[in-house]
């Protein structure tokens, strides 16, 4: 079955408030990226290529706070209310694209679910009630074909 984590978005205060979440929760972030570090971070102003790409803190049993931040130079906006995606981890790349199918009915792809650069199967969608979906598989690594994460904690 495929589990449900919250994935929250900020304008450039990300780390700030993980480090925050992390003091009130404890633990340690399984997953700390810069934009720096992925493969168009090269073009980003150095204040953007510090900014985190993706953090993610467990919580608990099986649970993960994850967080990026918008990044205007990128096209990116915020409105207070919408900086929040549910993140849904499916078992399987056919649940993946089960769950993507079904979400999308009637709403707006913002990315296709494909190979990402980190490895992961992943899209991201709005439902058709303005809910915003971030659906990912991650593969074992047997089914990996040579992309590796990349993530810095």
């Amino acid at each position: 079955m495929a589990t449900l984590n919250p994935y929250l978005n900020f304008k450039g205060n990300t780390e700030e408030a993980f480090r925050f979440y992390k003091s009130v929760f404890g633990g340690e972030f399984l997953a700390l990226q810069r934009f720096k570090d992925t493969p168009e971070g090269d073009k980003l102003s150095s204040e953007d290529q510090e900014k985190i790409m993706h953090v993610a803190l467990p919580i608990g049993q099986g649970n993960m706070l994850m967080g990026t931040d918008a990044l205007e130079s990128m096209g990116q906006t915020l409105t207070q209310g919408d900086n929040i995606s549910l993140a849904i981890n499916a078992d399987s790349e056919a649940e993946a694209d089960k769950l993507f199918q079904g979400l999308s009915a009637g709403g707006k792809v913002t990315m296709p679910l494909q190979k990402a650069f980190w490895g992961d199967y992943f899209g991201m969608l709005t439902d058709k009630f303005g809910i915003q979906w971030m659906v990912s598989y991650t593969y074992t690594p047997e089914e990996q074909t040579g992309t590796e994460p990349i993530y810095n904690a």
